[in-house]
């Protein structure tokens, strides 16, 4: 599939399996952030929408306002963080490489890169919205 030219009901109509979607207060602040700290390509990123992927996985990103007529934004914070209890762990990143990244995107890194009893190096980095994404390697 074209991710840059499906249309949204051929593109809603392929989805399959666990779906991602994020609801954020700024797409492109977010787009930024996955592209520049992760490597992700973004598609089609307007200021309501963008589709992601991080290697073979495809999620979505939609601005607040896309949800206008939804109950889901009545639960969100005004400020502050969004995700508390969720993490999104990317298993194909350097977790020394995403702390560099991320310090110099001037994002919040939650818990330094750390060698870990399950058997991976992970960091946790908070994204503005205060989603944890959690880059890590095998050891």
């Amino acid at each position: 599939m074209d991710y840059e030219t499906v249309d949204a009901p051929e593109f809603g109509a392929s989805l399959r399996g666990l779906g991602l979607n994020i609801l954020v207060r700024d797409v492109a602040r977010e787009v930024a952030f996955l592209t520049e700290v992760f490597g992700m390509q973004a598609f089609q990123p307007t200021a309501d929408f963008a589709i992601m992927t991080y290697g073979t996985q495809v999620f979505q990103v939609h601005s607040d306002g896309t949800y206008h007529s939804h109950p889901l934004p009545s639960l969100l914070p005004e400020a502050g963080a969004r995700g508390a209890g969720a993490e999104f762990h990317l298993y194909d990143t350097d977790p020394d490489d995403a702390a560099a990244k991320a310090e110099a995107f001037g994002a919040h890194i939650l818990a330094p890169p750390l060698e870990k009893p399950h058997g991976l190096r992970e960091v946790y980095i908070l994204d503005d919205n205060g989603y944890a994404w959690v880059a890590s390697r095998p050891l």
